[in-house]
């Protein structure tokens, strides 16, 4: 089966700015997709050259078979966009937004109407049906504009920042219709810099960084391989400096804490305690944020 979205050495100017450099990527059908990275990274860019907004200055990008520089109406009729900012028309209601943004794919008034109640149940909306704008919630509004993205039944669904600002409950149930999505056969893609989002949502995803693809995989291998299993935490001293250097243990240091990374830390755990008295301990499994912050880098960027 052809993927979905297929970029081969896609490259992107502005002006004298390499936004991407040369990036390579497919999305299988039916698979949630991630773009990871800090910001400037070449995300955003690549999304909009995905999405028929900015065309590509070189290489080769098919979305749903075709190109996007010469077929970008086709393509648009079969996209579903969730965009960071709120673009929601507040002179209409909730169910009005969505009756009035089905106009655009041509869709009849009343298959418009059923299909609009059904994307407020399906978001849990439909107690809000006849709202204005204004008076929803921030985790609302993210829920309508993923109910409008899905207006025209879309092949593949885009989001940019989908659950940005939400609180926890509200993030929660986006991603449980985001899978619910999946599980009906809906390919996604989407950023996040949620990487708690990413882990729990991405079959594979990409780390991007100036605007060059760092790594691609699925957040368990990430971890397994640009990190390990394990990691211990303890505060950074001078004797424990001392203490780890003649112990011969590897570790790292991240600002004010020293970081050793483990197949066991049951075990470096008991070795620091025996040896070199720490204040204080932490042992964790190593996550996606760890291998984030080792190959794009801890610094903080604009």
């Amino acid at each position: 089966m052809p993927p979905v979205i297929e970029a081969r050495e896609l490259k992107k100017i502005y002006g004298s700015t390499l936004a991407v450099d040369g990036i390579q990527f497919s999305v299988r059908k039916g698979e949630i997709f991630g773009f990871l990275g800090p910001n400037g990274a070449g995300k955003t860019t690549t999304m909009k050259m995905i999405t028929c907004v900015s065309p590509r200055t070189s290489g080769t990008l098919q979305v749903l078979g075709r190109d996007p520089d010469r077929d970008p109406a086709a393509i648009k009729a079969r996209l579903g966009i969730v965009p960071q900012e709120t673009n929601l028309d507040p002179d209409f209601t909730c169910h009005g937004n969505l009756v009035t943004y089905a106009g655009y794919f041509d869709i009849p008034h009343e298959k418009a109407a059923k299909k609009a109640d059904e994307l407020l149940e399906f978001v849990q909306l439909q107690d809000k049906r006849d709202v204005a704008i204004d008076k929803l919630s921030g985790g609302m509004k993210r829920r309508l504009i993923l109910a409008r993205a899905l207006v025209n039944a879309p092949d593949l669904l885009i989001l940019d920042e989908p659950t940005i600002g939400l609180d926890p409950q509200a993030r929660h149930l986006i991603w449980e219709r985001l899978r619910l999505l999946q599980a009906q056969g809906n390919t996604v893609v989407l950023t996040t810099h949620y990487l708690d989002e990413a882990a729990r949502l991405c079959d594979r995803l990409v780390i991007m960084d100036n605007g060059r693809i760092l790594v691609e995989g699925s957040p368990a291998d990430l971890v397994k391989q640009y990190v390990g299993d394990e990691i211990v935490e303890v505060e950074k001293s001078i004797e424990i400096l001392a203490c780890l250097k003649e112990t011969g243990m590897g570790f790292e240091l991240f600002g004010d804490t020293i970081q050793i990374v483990t197949d066991s830390a049951r075990d470096v755990a008991r070795i620091l305690f025996e040896n070199c008295q720490p204040k204080k301990l932490i042992t964790r499994q190593a996550t996606l944020e760890d291998v984030f912050l080792k190959l794009a880098g801890r610094s903080l960027k604009e």
